[in-house]
């Protein structure tokens, strides 16, 4: 991802001979915001735009050229998100068809991405697939980041990969359950309609930074920083979490439908 909004904002803030800090104060935002913006790892919400702007005495340039006002394709927009799952304390992902890329197995992961078209080739494939693997690392930490996954039911029964891959994928998740180092909770297939079903939901927050939100669809990703959208998200999460099977019996809803697959796979 091009990373000009960021140097500009530095090379604005050191032709007024502000340091980080300086800025950070003068624009109500903490100094670690701020580093993030400039190396390309966040981009200012809307708000914080208009208040670097006033900082800096830049008029409107940082609000009206700010990132992400428009849909982005997932290739496009994925790289800062995945720098802001490295940086979060909290994540809550909902999955309404294939499991968070967070929470894959390796088989798992190289079935979905070997169904590309046109293909891949095979060293391609495999870099796809350990870069999605080295995702999953933040949950070698014991503590942080605390994940919260809601699942939908169809995410359980679609055999991707086959039996016996989806078997291991089911087992995967409950493992994580059962040691606490996530919560996952199931939403049933008889509940029928619900806020989030529309589509793939990431929602994140920081120790230092405003909370954000990834939404994805068919081949289009698109990440909010506006505090009103990101609200709006977490209260459809919120609705939809309500709805889910309590954790007990959502583990024991996994443990059948894996048990279901090794039996007649």
């Amino acid at each position: 991802m091009s990373n000009t909004y960021g140097k500009w904002l530095k090379a604005q803030r050191e032709a007024a001979g502000l340091t980080q800090q300086q800025l950070a104060d003068r624009a109500l935002m903490t100094r670690s915001h701020i580093s993030h913006i400039e190396a390309g790892r966040r981009m200012p919400s809307e708000e914080d735009a208009r208040r670097l702007d006033m900082a800096l005495g830049t008029g409107d340039v940082l609000t009206t050229f700010r990132p992400g006002t428009e849909n982005d394709a997932v290739a496009d927009c994925f790289a800062p998100v995945q720098h802001l799952e490295q940086q979060a304390s909290v994540i809550r992902e909902f999955a309404p068809s294939l499991v968070p890329g967070i929470l894959q197995t390796e088989a798992y992961a190289r079935a979905v991405i070997g169904r590309s078209f046109p293909s891949m080739s095979p060293t391609e494939r495999d870099r796809v697939v350990v870069a999605r693997l080295k995702r999953a690392e933040i949950l070698k930490n014991p503590v942080t980041p605390v994940v919260w996954a809601v699942l939908d039911e169809a995410v359980l029964r679609r055999p991707v990969g086959g039996a016996a891959v989806m078997a291991e994928q089911i087992d995967h998740i409950v493992a994580l359950t059962e040691s606490e180092r996530i919560r996952a909770h199931v939403i049933p297939l008889g509940l029928g309609y619900h806020p989030l079903l529309d589509g793939m939901l990431t929602l994140m927050w920081f120790d230092d930074q405003p909370p954000v939100a990834y939404s994805e669809g068919l081949r289009m990703g698109r990440l909010h920083d506006s505090p009103s959208v990101v609200e709006a998200f977490q209260g459809d999460y919120t609705l939809s979490l309500s709805d889910a099977l309590p954790l007990k019996e959502s583990l024991a809803a996994m443990k059948a439908t894996s048990k279901g697959f090794r039996d007649h796979g």
